[in-house]
């Protein structure tokens, strides 16, 4: 049976798309609220948690594409990944493909520690404790370096498989699968 051109199929459920945005925007919010309205700040880093929390859960009982088991692969299997994205002959995924299934476990871990982090600054044992204070500048630093290694991926990949990703994530559906597509 042949596929038409410009055949779409569902991969991002509603909730995995709105959890990516909303995370994204809380994130935003804390980062840019951080040094002048503390209490913006702290509601965006409980969002950003409350959503970790539920990413967590929705990775064990979600869709298909939402599942950890769909994404999640082996250290050596993502290194091999990257090594085809250098080479310019890695396959297109209908889910996440191996970096970024990487990616979203690293973001998940880093902005689990950086809301961690500042929920131990509320507390009386690390109120104004330096070296805590320094641990949470650290961890929400990682959380934007991975951001913008995030974008880059996006980029890379969009460009490479001819697909509007984030398009994608807006909609929830990506071009259907082809014959070399790994669905």
């Amino acid at each position: 049976m042949a596929i038409r051109a410009n055949a779409l199929t569902p991969v991002w459920d509603p909730w995995v798309r709105v959890f990516h945005w909303t995370l994204a925007l809380s994130f935003a919010v804390a980062w840019f609220s951080a040094q002048s309205w503390e209490g913006l700040h702290d509601a965006a880093g409980y969002a950003a948690g409350a959503l970790v929390l539920f990413r967590l859960v929705w990775g064990f009982v979600g869709g298909r594409y939402a599942r950890f088991s769909q994404f999640v692969r082996a250290p050596g299997l993502v290194l091999r990944y990257l090594k085809t994205i250098a080479s310019g002959t890695e396959a297109r995924f209908l889910g996440h493909n191996p970096a970024g299934g990487a990616m979203i476990v690293a973001l998940l871990l880093a902005m689990a520690g950086t809301v961690v982090t500042g929920c131990l600054l509320t507390t009386d044992a690390f109120w104004g404790v330096t070296s805590a204070q320094r641990a949470h500048s650290v961890a929400a630093y990682g959380v934007l370096l991975l951001v913008f290694l995030h974008l880059g991926g996006v980029v890379l990949a969009s460009v490479r498989h001819r697909e509007n990703l984030v398009r994608a994530m807006v909609f929830g559906d990506k071009r259907a699968p082809e014959a070399d597509d790994v669905a």
